[in-house]
């Protein structure tokens, strides 16, 4: 029942923002960015839960560990870059927000270039020469 305790966090942040704004615009923005961090630290448990999980799965199907550590840093990113950018618009920099989500986009770029590397390979294998 986390969502019900997110969802709760989400709507008393956003009724004090919309309260606070008028007279404190920079306080809602803190306000909303904390309220953000907070939300994500709830999930950080169950964030660890899947993480453990999947490397119980990669390791008893043979999968080599440095291909899940580089998805999971992968998809790490994505979620730090996508997080950053909502904080940034939330304040009112749209600019801002796309840059951090190319550089985000740009970063796994190039965290997948060995993994699409070995798709390669492995295709190239299967085809009759």
């Amino acid at each position: 029942m986390e969502i019900i305790q997110v969802v709760g966090l989400g709507l008393i942040a956003t009724i004090l923002i919309l309260v606070v704004k008028e007279q404190k615009p920079m306080f809602a923005f803190l306000l909303a960015a904390a309220t953000g961090v907070m939300i994500f630290m709830l999930l950080i448990g169950k964030i660890g839960t899947v993480i453990s999980e999947l490397e119980r799965m990669a390791k008893s199907s043979g999968v080599e560990m440095i291909y899940l550590k580089t998805i999971l840093k992968i998809i790490g990113i994505a979620y730090i870059a996508e997080f950053g950018a909502q904080v940034v618009r939330d304040a009112g920099q749209e600019n801002i927000a796309s840059k951090i989500e190319l550089a985000g986009k740009m970063l796994i770029m190039v965290l997948a270039v060995p993994i699409i590397g070995i798709i390669i390979e492995t295709v190239l294998k299967l085809l009759p020469s």
